[in-house]
């Protein structure tokens, strides 16, 4: 009599049976190739408009070009790079440009999430408040820029009287820690509500029914908010700080208006801006260009990493 042979399933390396891959329906392969046929023309309208700047800037960079000798362009290979990454004004303009970020971000976090809660909650007039803490936003740089410019000057700003413990007299960019405070004041105040609006978004995503949930358990308002609230808003809260964070490292506009880069105060992109256009040296403004690019995908990565959100799974595919 022979014993019957049990069929058991394959396994790999005792690490116990392999599970099936999950299937995706044929109506989400439909809606993905419909999404990708949809996206299509604006990603090559944007590849073109983007690729030729950023190709020509390269080339660029391999030479020593001015705009004042255009006859005399010679071929220097990396030489620009290689001087600018030696250079210590590049580097002080760097760790300029992480303050800016670093700090105006993370103060923008934190007071847009309070309006982002006010906008959520409030029961009247909501489209009034909502309206009032969004203007900012509205305003032009360059105009927010100069009004700030004016808030901070001691002969007839209003700041100093403000502040009692400021002289009247005291010059917000006559040193390089209050110009730097001042521009980024005016950063934070103008960017505060684009951050608002992308914390509201992610609220709206928290569900109700968990929360309630967890106030029916005996959790606080604070325990709600750091263990329900804020997880659930995790893939809001990345995209928030990475549009900010993007666009902050590559401010320009306050410090052109404000101190015009005096005072220490200078940017990379204002680096960049007076290499190219101020002193027409086209070579070294575009390795200067190439550079910023390569450090902003660098920022980028840097935070995608950080938060360790998979956007897809947190958009419930």
């Amino acid at each position: 009599m022979t014993s019957a042979t049990v069929a058991t399933p394959a396994t790999d390396a005792g690490k116990g049976p392999k599970s099936a891959p999950p299937r995706v329906s044929d109506r989400a392969r439909h809606e993905n190739r419909l999404g990708q046929r949809l996206v299509a023309p604006a990603i090559v309208v944007m590849l073109v408009v983007t690729a030729f700047p950023i190709l020509r800037a390269l080339y660029l960079s391999l030479y020593n070009y001015s705009l004042t000798a255009p006859e005399d362009r010679e071929f220097i290979g990396i030489s620009n790079y290689v001087t600018a990454l030696t250079d210590t004004l590049f580097w002080r303009d760097i760790g300029v440009t992480v303050l800016y970020m670093v700090v105006t971000v993370a103060i923008e976090l934190v007071i847009g999430f309070v309006f982002a809660l006010v906008m959520h909650r409030v029961v009247f007039a909501r489209g009034l408040i909502r309206t009032s803490i969004l203007i900012p936003y509205g305003i032009i740089t360059v105009v927010s820029g100069f009004a700030w410019q004016f808030a901070f000057t001691y002969q007839n700003g209003f700041v100093n009287g403000w502040l009692p413990f400021i002289e009247d007299n005291f010059n917000w960019f006559g040193d390089p820690v209050p110009a730097v405070i001042a521009i980024m004041v005016s950063e934070i105040w103008k960017t505060t509500p684009f951050m608002s609006l992308l914390l509201l978004a992610g609220l709206a995503q928290v569900s109700e029914d968990m929360v309630e949930a967890a106030k029916v358990d005996g959790a606080t308002w604070w325990q709600r908010l750091w263990k329900v609230v804020l997880p659930n808003m995790k893939a809001a809260i990345m995209v928030a700080v990475l549009f900010r964070a993007l666009d902050a490292y590559r401010i320009f506009d306050n410090i052109f208006v404000m101190t015009a880069g005096a005072q220490g105060t200078e940017s990379i992109s204002f680096l960049t801006y007076r290499q190219s256009i101020e002193q027409f040296q086209l070579g070294m403004g575009s390795a200067l260009a190439v550079l910023l690019f390569l450090s902003v995908l660098l920022v980028a990565f840097l935070i995608v990493k950080m938060f360790k959100v998979d956007l897809a799974q947190a958009r419930g595919e």
